[in-house]
């Protein structure tokens, strides 16, 4: 069974990452990518959206970017009649009030999957397919890095307290410690070229700032719901190690590792800087590899995918599968190397 991919398209600003994956998805299920255009659906696309049966004999994977543009599904085009098989991939679930009453009356979806763990109680309340956890990734297989050459100490990607906030002054404050850091990149609106971008940024560092919304909140944060994003799991990919104070949550728990998080106790400034001089002291290129192997084996994106396709009832597509037979391969040729650290 081919699988295709609907995603609904945002707008590239803050959404790189997202898109990247709808990109990669649709090449490793080897089907179709459709744009889905984020506004709501017309009164006919909803009217479709009720008749009872799917007739087609392909999967859709329909990727959102948030609970409220899950409504969207509807303006898939013949999505009835394409499709025996649909399932929904949610990000940002921990705005699960914003599920429109559409999309719960409907019950189009065969499988739901969120990016939060902390969610899937309130999710299965709303559908009456099974709702499971699909946690954020990385395309570490081809975006991530051991480079062991890393002239920046710390980088920072996104929203900082503002005691961080200002690239400038915290360059000024790392370098009276004889400590490097780099500000935020300039990036592109082409997906593609921004995660390049990024990518290329973190493998120049050592460490990257990352800060919980509890302590470091935003008008597009959740109040009180902790959670990562993709600045936690693209740095990991090309090796870095995320400093700061990290969110209290399921994905931090269960999928990351000791040398993947460097935590401070306070947004303080000087207390920062001081455990990334200690830091920094200790840092070895070692530390580079570790990671980026250790996102190898719990963060690809491919490894989210293989899930979605035996959800299904599909068999890996040879794309996929060529993707995960390297990255353990790549896990296992670090691991033959490096025996001490695989038991670590």
């Amino acid at each position: 069974m081919i699988i295709d991919v609907a995603y609904v398209d945002p707008g590239p600003h803050g959404y790189s990452p997202y898109l990247h994956l709808a990109q990669l998805a649709s090449e490793a299920f080897g089907g179709k990518c459709l744009r889905i255009p984020a506004e709501r659906p017309s009164r006919l696309e909803k009217f479709g959206a009720l008749w009872p049966q799917k007739r087609g004999n392909r999967a859709c994977l329909f990727i959102a970017h948030a609970p409220g543009a899950l409504k969207a599904f509807a303006a898939i085009p013949r999505w009835r009649a394409e499709y025996r098989y649909l399932c929904a991939w949610v990000f940002d679930s921990f705005w699960v009030d914003h599920v429109s009453r559409f999309v719960r009356y409907a019950q189009p979806f065969d499988h739901v999957y969120v990016t939060e763990a902390e969610d899937l109680e309130a999710w299965r309340q709303k559908f009456k397919v099974p709702v499971d956890w699909l946690p954020w990734g990385a395309d570490v297989l081809r975006m991530g890095s051991t480079n062991a050459h890393r002239n920046v100490d710390a980088c920072r990607i996104g929203r900082q307290p503002p005691a961080w906030e200002d690239d400038s002054a915290t360059a000024a404050a790392f370098a009276a410690r004889g400590l490097t850091f780099k500000g935020r990149p300039t990036g592109d609106y082409d997906p593609l070229k921004n995660q390049e971008i990024v990518a290329a940024h973190f493998s120049q560092s050592k460490f990257s700032l990352s800060f919980s919304n509890s302590v470091s909140p935003s008008v597009q944060t959740h109040p009180h719901r902790q959670y990562i994003t993709a600045r936690w799991t693209d740095a990991l990919a090309c090796g870095v190690t995320v400093a700061g104070v990290p969110p209290q949550c399921r994905t931090i728990d269960e999928l990351l590792w000791p040398e993947a998080l460097l935590k401070f106790e306070s947004i303080d400034l000087d207390h920062g800087i001081e455990r990334l001089r200690e830091a920094v002291s200790q840092w070895t290129p070692a530390r580079a590899q570790l990671n980026h192997v250790r996102a190898l084996e719990r963060l690809d994106w491919r490894l989210r995918l293989q899930k979605v396709a035996a959800n299904a009832g599909a068999p890996v597509p040879p794309a996929l599968a060529a993707g995960l037979s390297e990255c353990k391969a790549r896990v296992a040729a670090y691991e033959a190397a490096n025996p001490a650290a695989s038991h670590a």
